[in-house]
C-alpha cells in the first residue's frame, strides 16, 4: 500500500523502512518526488536502511573483536549512502525546479542541450604509506599499536567500501588490493577517497565495558533486580541506552555499542589526475598523535586512476553509407556500414561483419586533429556528402561520406560534432582507450592480517568471516 501527500506527491511504500525513518522525523517526506528516477533511489534507500539496522543488530550482539569491526565498517558505509542518495534526491527536485521556472520565464533564450557523455572511472592499488619512527620499526621497542583500517571510496551517488586491513609497525605501506569501478562518472568527477581507522584493543574494550558493567550488577543484586537493571542498561538497536521511560541513563556508551571508526584522511582525486600508469596524490591527514586511531602516514597516497568515457567504448553512430577517397573517380562510390566509435569511424562491407567480428575494409580517423564539414549535393550522384580530413605527417588526406537525404547527413553531423565535443571535456581520456579490469565478485572478508610478521601470523589461532549481504546476517566461524 502506497501513501502519498496532496502537496509534494511523494509515494513511498508504507510500512517500508523509508516510510519509518520519516515517521521518526529523520527525513522530509516533501523531498521525495513522483518520478521513475526518484523511486529507483527510494529502493536504495530503504534497501541501505534495512542493511543499517541489520548492522547495527549485529553490532549489538558481536562478542568478538574482528566480528564487530566488520560490522563497524558495514554501518558506516550504509549511512554514507544513505546520505549520498538523500543529497541526490535534493539535486534532482532543485532541477526540477529550475526547469519549471526555466519554462515559464518569457525572456529565456535558447539553451544549449549538449551534455558530454557519461563513463567509467576506475582506481586500483591503492598504497599509503607509512612512517615509523626509528626505535619503532627498527628496533621494534614500545607499546604494539594495531589499528583496522578501511578506504570508503565516493563518487556522485556511487560508495565503495575495501576490505578492511590490520596495520602495525610491522608494515611499510597499507595496501588495498580491490578495483573499484565508478559507472556513471561525468567528465566533472570529483572522486573523494577517505582512509577511516579505528583502535583495535581501546574501542573494543571501552565498548564491552557497559555490557560487563550491567552483567555484574544483575549477578549480585539478585534475579529480579538484577534482570530490571541489566534491561535498563542494555542498549537499542541504533538507539541510546535506555531505563524504559522518557529520561536517558548518563553512561558513557555509543548510541551504537561497537568500535567506532575514524577519518584518519582523505583526498580528492578529478579528471586532471587521470593517467593510464601508478601515480602519487597528496594526502590530507586528520588528527594528530594524540588521537586513539592515530597512524604515521606520510601525506601521500598511491593509486592508478584510469577512465573509458562511453564515446570511447560505445557506438556513438552507425549507419550505411557511401565512401571515396578524395582525387578518385567521383561515380567511384563504395557502400559501406559505417560506425563511429572512440577515434575511428569503422567502415564494414555490411552490418552482419560487426557480430561477427570480420575486420573493417578500413578505417578513417576521428580525433581531435580531424577537420569535417558538409559539402552540398552531388551534381551527379544527387547525394549529401561529408568531407573528413586528417593529416598523416605532413599531407592531408581526405575522405568523402556519402549519405542519402539531408536527415541522414544532419545526424551523421550531429554525431561528429558530439563526439568532437566529449572528446574536449574528456581530454587524455580519450587520447588513447585505457585499461579497466572489472573487479571480480567480492569474497566473503577473512578478517586477518594480510601482511605483517611471520610471529601475528602464527599467533592467530582462529579467524572470522562475516558476511552482511542481508539484514539476517550470517556469521561463520571456521577454526583453522
Amino acid at each position: 500500500m502506497l501513501c502519498r501527500t496532496r502537496t509534494s506527491r511523494a509515494t513511498v511504500a508504507r510500512g517500508s523502512a523509508l516510510d519509518m525513518e520519516i515517521r521518526r522525523g529523520r527525513f522530509t517526506r516533501s523531498l521525495f518526488l513522483d518520478s521513475p528516477q526518484d523511486s529507483d533511489i527510494q529502493k536504495k534507500i530503504d534497501y541501505e536502511i534495512r542493511m543499517r539496522d541489520g548492522a547495527c543488530k549485529l553490532l549489538a550482539a558481536c562478542s568478538q573483536r574482528d566480528q564487530a569491526l566488520e560490522a563497524s565498517k558495514s554501518l558506516l558505509t550504509c549511512n554514507a549512502r544513505i546520505m549520498a542518495y538523500m543529497s541526490e534526491l535534493q539535486r534532482m527536485k532543485e532541477a526540477q525546479v529550475m526547469q519549471r521556472v526555466a519554462r515559464r520565464s518569457s525572456d529565456a533564450g535558447p539553451m544549449d542541450d549538449r551534455l558530454p557523455c557519461k563513463g567509467k572511472v576506475a582506481i586500483s592499488d591503492l598504497r599509503i604509506p607509512l612512517m615509523w619512527k626509528d626505535t619503532e620499526y627498527f628496533k621494534n621497542k614500545g607499546e604494539l599499536h594495531r589499528c583496522a583500517v578501511f578506504c570508503l571510496l565516493q563518487l556522485g551517488r556511487e560508495i565503495y567500501d575495501t576490505d578492511m586491513v590490520m596495520v602495525d609497525r610491522t608494515l611499510t605501506d597499507i595496501c588495498f588490493d580491490n578495483s573499484i569501478v565508478f559507472h556513471e562518472a561525468s567528465p566533472g568527477f570529483k572522486l573523494r577517497v577517505e582512509l577511516y581507522s579505528c583502535c583495535v584493543e581501546d574501542e573494543f574494550s571501552v565498548s564491552s565495558a557497559p555490557r560487563k558493567l550491567a552483567s555484574k550488577l544483575s549477578s549480585s543484586l539478585g534475579r529480579s533486580a538484577g534482570r530490571k537493571m541489566r534491561a535498563a542498561m542494555e542498549p537499542g538497536v541504533c538507539g541510546p541506552v535506555s531505563n524504559g521511560g522518557s529520561s536517558t541513563l548518563l553512561l558513557p556508551t555509543p548510541s551504537v555499542p561497537g568500535p567506532k571508526y575514524h577519518l584518519l584522511a582523505h583526498t580528492t582525486l578529478v579528471l586532471a589526475h587521470v593517467q593510464d600508469s601508478f601515480r602519487t596524490h597528496d594526502l590530507s591527514v586528520s588528527g594528530n598523535e594524540e588521537c586513539t586511531y592515530w597512524l604515521p602516514l606520510y601525506g601521500s597516497v598511491c593509486c592508478r586512476l584510469a577512465a573509458q568515457p562511453h564515446c570511447m567504448t560505445e557506438q556513438m553512430m552507425s549507419g550505411s553509407l557511401k565512401v571515396k577517397q578524395h582525387g578518385g573517380d567521383r561515380q567511384n562510390w563504395t557502400k559501406i556500414y559505417g560506425v563511429l566509435k572512440g577515434t575511428n569511424l569503422f567502415c564494414y562491407r555490411r552490418e552482419e561483419d560487426i557480430e561477427a567480428k570480420v575486420e573493417p575494409v578500413f578505417t578513417i580517423a576521428v580525433n581531435k586533429e580531424t577537420r569535417i564539414r558538409a559539402s552540398e549535393k552531388d551534381p551527379q550522384s544527387k547525394a549529401q556528402s561529408i568531407s573528413i580530413t586528417n593529416r598523416y605527417g605532413g599531407e592531408e588526406v581526405t575522405h568523402a561520406v556519402g549519405t542519402e537525404s539531408r536527415e541522414d547527413t544532419q545526424r551523421w553531423m550531429e554525431a561528429f560534432w558530439q563526439q568532437f565535443y566529449d572528446m574536449s571535456q574528456w581530454k587524455q581520456c580519450c587520447d588513447d582507450l585505457m585499461k579497466i579490469d572489472m573487479p571480480s565478485p567480492r569474497k566473503p572478508a577473512i578478517v586477518t592480517p594480510k601482511q605483517g610478521s611471520l610471529y601475528h601470523e602464527m599467533g592467530k589461532s582462529c579467524h572470522f568471516v562475516t558476511t552482511l549481504s542481508s539484514p539476517n546476517t550470517i556469521v561463520r566461524v571456521n577454526n583453522i
